[in-house]
Parts: C-alpha cells; sequence; structure tokens
C-alpha cells in the first residue's frame, strides 16, 4: 500500500511486503506522520520506499527539501509522484535524473497515473521504474505496453498496489536492500505437515536441490523434499547433524545458509 498523512500511522501491514510512504510536497510540506508510518512498515519487515508529490517551481529545490527529510537506508526505494498539472515531463525527468545522482545506490522511480502516462508523458522515462495508477479491478494487468514495477490497481479502501516480481526476494534484490533469510519455522520436521514446508521446497529448488514444479509445492515435509535436503546436505555436509550421514532434517543454520544461497543476488 501506499500512506500519506490521511491514514493511521500504526496502518495494517498483514499481508504485506511493500509500502510506499510520502514525505514531502513541493518545498514546504512534510507528512507530520510519516516517521510513524516507517517505523510501522520497517517494524513488520516491509520493503520501504518514500515519495514526494511534485509541484510546480524548482525540482532541484524540491528534490533537495525531500532528501534532506530521511537518512537513507539501503534498499530504500525513492519516488516522484507526478500528478500535477502545472509539472511538465521535462520538469518530472529532471527531478528523477536529480535524485539519482543525489542518492547512488537507490532505486527512483516515477508514480504517475493512467493518463498522465499515456497522454502527458513526452519522453516514456520513468527513471528505474514505473508505478501506474490505473483503478481498472485488474491487479497486475495496468493495461499499458511499457514495462513497470508496481501497478496501483485501487484506492477502495486505501491505495493497493502489486509489484511486477516474482517473490519478496526478488524485490528485495532488486531494491538493493540487504538479504536476510526468513526465521526458522516452528514444526517443520520431515514427514510433517506445515505450510513452512512450501517455501523449503521453493529455496530447495532455487539453489538447484529440487526439480519441482509450481503445482507440486506441498505442505508436506515429504519423501521429495527429504530428497532435497539430503542433496543440499550432500553439498554442504558442515550442516548436517553430526553423526547422521543421512540426515534430511533441516536446521536453523542449513535453513538460513539455504535460503542465502537461494536468495542473495550479491
Amino acid at each position: 500500500m501506499d500512506v500519506a498523512s490521511y491514514q493511521a500511522a500504526d496502518y495494517s501491514t498483514r499481508g504485506l511486503d511493500f509500502a510506499f510512504i510520502k514525505i514531502t510536497e513541493g518545498t514546504t510540506y512534510t507528512n507530520p506522520k510519516w516517521v510513524a508510518e516507517r517505523k510501522t512498515a520497517r517494524d513488520a519487515s516491509l520493503v520501504t520506499g518514500f515519495y514526494h508529490f511534485i509541484r510546480p517551481g524548482s525540482v532541484t529545490e524540491q528534490a533537495d527539501f525531500f532528501l534532506s527529510r530521511i537518512t537513507l537506508r539501503a534498499g530504500d526505494i525513492l519516488a516522484l509522484d507526478w500528478e500535477d498539472p502545472g509539472v511538465s515531463s521535462d520538469q518530472k525527468d529532471a527531478w528523477i535524473r536529480y535524485v539519482q545522482k543525489k542518492a547512488p545506490g537507490h532505486r527512483v522511480i516515477l508514480y504517475a497515473n493512467y493518463d498522465y502516462w499515456i497522454n502527458r508523458d513526452r519522453s516514456s522515462f520513468a527513471g528505474d521504474g514505473l508505478w501506474i495508477a490505473h483503478y481498472n479491478g485488474k491487479p497486475g494487468n495496468p493495461g499499458i505496453k511499457a514495462p513497470w514495477r508496481f501497478h496501483q490497481y485501487t484506492s477502495t479502501p486505501i491505495d493497493t498496489n502489486v509489484g511486477n516480481f516474482t517473490d519478496k526476494a526478488a524485490l528485495l534484490a532488486w531494491a538493493g536492500a540487504p538479504y536476510v533469510p526468513p526465521a526458522f519455522p516452528a514444526g517443520l520436521a520431515p514427514g510433517k505437515h506445515t505450510p513452512s514446508a512450501k517455501p523449503l521446497q521453493k529455496a530447495l529448488r532455487a539453489a538447484g536441490f529440487l526439480s519441482i514444479t509450481d503445482a507440486d509445492l506441498s505442505d508436506t515435509y515429504g519423501p521429495g523434499t527429504q530428497a532435497g535436503v539430503g542433496h543440499f546436505f550432500a553439498a554442504h555436509p558442515e550442516f548436517r547433524s553430526q553423526g547422521k550421514p543421512h540426515d534430511v532434517a533441516i536446521g536453523p543454520r542449513g535453513w538460513a545458509y539455504l535460503f542465502t544461497l537461494a536468495y542473495d543476488q550479491k
């Protein structure tokens, strides 16, 4: 979702992977809730993005005002909210390019609604990615030919978005965030039925230790998953339980290393 001063600082993060937070507008307005809204996002381990609502006037002064309000962390995404008809396509391009130079290492993207992108844009420039707003009720299908990274598909009951990424790990890698493997789940064991078996199977597949299709993913830590864990241990025996040459039960250390091996793209 994306939030501004209209939303509560302790908005619900259930089911979310990322959040965009409004910080500034023009050269005088700062969202009084943005720090608390950022805390809510980071407490939930969401990928965080921050945006500036551009108004007519100096684009560099507005960019400097925006950047002066925040101490950036690796993986933070920066966005320009282009909705004012008094701001030209050239000006939005200049803002994005200026921020890219001032904040190297951070993705800088453009937020624009369907009308602005189709009818007002003159350059097809969106920095590191286009965040397109088109309330067409089709999440992930914004109805444009240009590549896009985020689609805001509804404003009911709150502005809600979907990212064009295979999963959160891919979003983290794109944003440049340091990879943190998920916590080892309680109850994960061979032969057990648990939702954490699917992430394990996906990580084994991504790391090359298990050949499985999405249709074959299961909540059961069955023979196939056990075989995949066995292949992982064969390649990395330091994570196998001592005295168990045929161990198929992954533990916290092996889990963390497997997920880092599978998804850390740095």
